[in-house]
């Protein structure tokens, strides 16, 4: 298969790319590095520095089977302050590559989505049937984007595959984060570890869970990349598959943090602060269509999420 990763120096993209070549698929990746990293595209693997426009010449240089889209801004704080940059990102940018697939009549697409297109769920796990009701823009771009997808499989025939999920942690194949503004748990707190990031603050320890601090889902890198690869195959032409991913029943921060602590066997510097408003509960996806449509399950631990991070980041190949 030849497939074009558009993202793919960024986090998840890179892994992808590099399970892509480890079953000898042929690929290149077209990002234009305003967060990913060039040197995060294996040196035998052609790469093209441009934005989403540029798909429409690379298209157009060879006959590709499949493209996987993870090109995105995708900060939560971000989008809400600065929306234009993600309707045009996100959603315009998108436009663009969706009318180079149809042009260059590429089958496939496997769109790298989110599960904050359905906002604040009324039921958890949350099942793909769940009403869609984002609470910010980073997620009203990526619903507008499935939406255009949905549009694009029954006017070209297009098979398309958009993977729904919350967090991903961990470091696979050489690759792992390396973001110049990380908000995520796990890499803060292993920077706390490590003395290159701020003590954390964790908000509020008196929620209605088992252990008083809230619960999310997290899936490690590899295991969602695994999901991608799979969903090549999974695609069904004139049909737009939408599939949540995760493992079910969700960590809470005391158990992150717990875990980091037995693998780093340092104690995790933070305060405990008031609760933030709007933080839901609870935020676990359901993975049953995926595991039915794609044959795909969670597999890697929390602990192995965290300790393949943690020896990513002692690489020192993060960004300080």
């Amino acid at each position: 298969m030849k497939a074009l990763i558009v993202g793919g120096a960024g986090y998840i993209g890179s892994v992808v790319t590099r399970l892509m070549r480890t079953a000898d698929h042929q690929v290149v990746v077209l990002d234009d590095c305003s967060t990913g990293h060039a040197d995060s595209v294996p040196a035998d693997v052609p790469f093209v520095q441009g934005d989403i426009a540029t798909a429409a010449i690379v298209l157009a240089d060879g006959r590709f089977n499949a493209v996987l889209h993870f090109a995105a801004k995708s900060l939560v704080g971000e989008s809400v302050g600065n929306p234009s940059l993600y309707w045009r990102t996100n959603v315009t940018g998108t436009r663009a590559l969706l009318d180079a697939i149809t042009q260059h009549r590429v089958p496939t697409l496997v769109f790298s989505s989110t599960a904050a297109t359905y906002g604040d769920p009324e039921t958890v796990p949350i099942t793909e049937d769940a009403p869609t009701r984002p609470t910010n823009t980073y997620g009203a771009t990526k619903l507008a984007v499935d939406m255009m997808i949905t549009g694009e499989t029954v006017a070209t025939d297009l098979a398309a595959v958009s993977l729904r999920y919350f967090n991903v942690a961990g470091a696979a194949l050489g690759a792992g984060e390396r973001h110049a503004v990380e908000t995520h748990l796990i890499p803060n707190a292993l920077g706390a570890v490590a003395g290159t990031k701020d003590p954390l603050t964790v908000f509020g320890d008196d929620w209605p869970t088992p252990d008083g601090t809230p619960i999310r889902d997290y899936v490690h890198v590899l295991d969602l990349a695994r999901a991608h690869v799979q969903a090549l195959t999974a695609a069904t032409p004139g049909e737009h598959l939408i599939c949540n991913l995760g493992n079910g029943d969700g960590y809470s921060v005391n158990q992150v943090l717990s875990t980091i602590e037995e693998v780093t066997d340092k104690p995790v510097p933070h305060t405990i602060g008031p609760r933030r408003a709007g933080d839901p509960t609870r935020l676990v996806a359901s993975a049953d269509r995926a595991r039915d449509r794609l044959g795909w399950t969670a597999r890697l631990s929390l602990r192995e999420m965290i300790a393949d991070a943690w020896e990513f980041q002692q690489s020192g190949r993060t960004i300080r």
